[in-house]
């Protein structure tokens, strides 16, 4: 196992985080100016809802919808949602409020009733964004130098970026979190970027040396594989980058995606680095006997933990 003090100093984090952001293509310069549009602001049932266009990728324009609750002036804590793939290329940002099969409810209306404010944007291929296939969009990118998980990466990163400028939002008590594709965005988001507080990722975790030997490679989409990645990194590490931050990791026994036994190693591991680092609570995981969706009481633990998040 990686030296415990090693794998959480600053310094060797961001010497990971540098080499995982050159493994994503050639991406745009994120310090960029980003120009953003409010498309309409309306009031619903308990929160307001901004629907937002931004630009910031230099080669199309990413639809956004932010959240607030209609009580309070903020600055509120957010929640950065990532939403999931499952085929349902229509779905997109509007999981915040329709939810979907892997869910037992739809989290918007959720997060703000607790006081959080919430963005969330379509990822490439998904939403408002949808008409051409991932795997055509896959293969353009392939051509031009980058890799289409690094450009979905890229998108939420700058989608942090703006939650930050925000004056209503608390910069410092941003959380990402997803389940399924939006699960494996809220592990890298949180990796990559140190300024993330915690990261809840459900029906995601995965030791990708079990997906290789339980060949179940082709369960995840094309957009989940990243050229020489395991050439540079393992799971293990990966995880490494989301310590010393609070997480609850929510999994399925039964779930094909995430294959038990390179979960309970991956768990051996991180539970050893959280507390040997004295911070039990960079890792919780849950393992729920059922496939590849949210129980009711998983998802009662996902709202406890933001609770506790909130007063701490």
């Amino acid at each position: 196992m990686p030296n415990v003090l090693k794998s959480i100093s600053p310094a060797h984090q961001q010497a990971q985080r540098s080499k995982l952001w050159a493994l994503l293509g050639d991406l745009p310069d994120r310090d960029a100016p980003s120009k953003t549009t409010l498309v309409r602001e309306t009031e619903q049932d308990g929160f307001i809802q901004e629907d937002w266009l931004f630009e910031w990728n230099e080669m199309e324009p990413i639809p956004g919808v932010f959240l607030r609750p209609l009580q309070g002036k903020g600055p509120f804590p957010a929640v950065l949602y990532n939403h999931a793939h499952g085929g349902d290329y229509t779905l997109g940002k509007t999981e915040l409020f329709e939810g979907r099969d892997a869910l037992r409810h739809a989290y918007g209306a959720e997060l703000t009733k607790r006081g959080y404010a919430v963005l969330s944007i379509d990822a490439w291929c998904f939403g408002e964004r949808q008409g051409r296939t991932e795997s055509a969009v896959f293969k353009e990118l392939l051509w031009r130098g980058k890799f289409l998980w690094g450009m979905m990466v890229f998108d939420t990163l700058k989608a942090f970026d703006y939650l930050v400028a925000r004056e209503d939002v608390q910069a410092d008590s941003i959380i990402s979190m997803g389940i399924s594709m939006g699960g494996t965005m809220a592990l890298w988001s949180t990796a990559l970027e140190p300024r993330i507080r915690a990261c809840i990722d459900l029906c995601s975790l995965a030791e990708y040396e079990s997906l290789i030997t339980q060949q179940n490679l082709d369960m995840h989409g094309i957009y989940y594989y990243v050229p020489a990645f395991l050439k540079h990194f393992s799971a293990e590490e990966l995880n490494h980058l989301t310590l010393p931050r609070p997480r609850l990791c929510v999994i399925g026994r039964h779930d094909g995606l995430t294959p038990i036994e390179g979960v309970q190693s991956l768990d051996q591991t991180m539970r050893l680095q959280a507390d040997a680092a004295g911070h039990p609570e960079s890792w919780q995981l849950l393992i729920t006997e059922t496939g590849h969706f949210e129980t009711e009481y998983s998802h009662q633990q996902v709202l406890s933990f933001l609770s506790e998040l909130q007063q701490a």
